[in-house]
């Protein structure tokens, strides 16, 4: 099961967690009106096999390669509005596989079985809100058994400490793995490392890698 933990941005916090939490991915958001911005590169960013996912909002394609470079990126999360063809032009430009947030609040917001077949690596599914993610509320999870393509996704939104029983008793085929962010800060892009490495463990101690929410 792959564990992203996003909004990160200040590299003690960055350490830490790379250390205690050992999550598979971390995410950057690049979205000047976030609260977890990074505005520059951070002293320091996670290696050991971590993978950067820069996290943008209805960007410029320039402005995509730019934060690219900077933060020598692994994968592109595209948490807007973006069209099909904007996000196969950023896959073609930068040759990084492609995460594609979609915001839920019923079954008709799940995306068809035909969609981007080959653009989109994988779907994030957020709780749909009057912004773009980190409201920290959840959507239905039920909502998930009408999901019936099979493109791949990660369970977000509002995701906390007391959820680790609830998502280890789940499952969907096409779930690979859980976003957590915001319901484990002391503060915005300040992660309660405690908090986060026990989830964690609890939840690879607990979720088999084909029963997964």
């Amino acid at each position: 099961m792959i564990i992203k933990v996003c909004g990160m941005r200040e590299p003690h916090n960055i350490r830490a967690v790379e250390q205690m939490a050992a999550p598979d991915w971390m995410g950057f958001i690049c979205y000047e009106r976030s609260p977890r911005f990074v505005a520059t590169r951070p002293a320091y960013m996670p290696c050991n096999g971590i993978k950067r996912v820069g996290v943008f909002v209805n960007p410029t394609l320039d402005y995509v390669a730019l934060r690219a470079r900077e933060l020598e990126l692994d994968m592109i999360q595209l948490h807007g509005s973006e069209t099909l063809d904007f996000c196969a032009k950023v896959k073609s430009a930068l040759q990084l596989p492609i995460i594609k947030a979609v915001s839920i609040s019923a079954a008709s917001d799940l995306p068809a079985q035909a969609v981007a077949p080959d653009v989109i690596d994988y779907y994030l599914f957020d709780t749909k809100c009057s912004g773009y993610g980190g409201s920290g509320q959840q959507f239905d999870w039920s909502i998930l058994s009408h999901y019936h393509s099979n493109k791949p996704f990660l369970l977000s939104g509002g995701i906390g400490p007391d959820d680790a029983a609830a998502i280890s008793a789940m499952s969907h085929p096409r779930c690979i793995g859980i976003d957590l962010n915001s319901r484990f800060e002391t503060a915005p892009a300040i992660k309660d490392t405690s908090s986060l490495t026990k989830f964690i463990t609890y939840i690879r101690n607990h979720t088999q890698s084909s029963h997964i929410i």
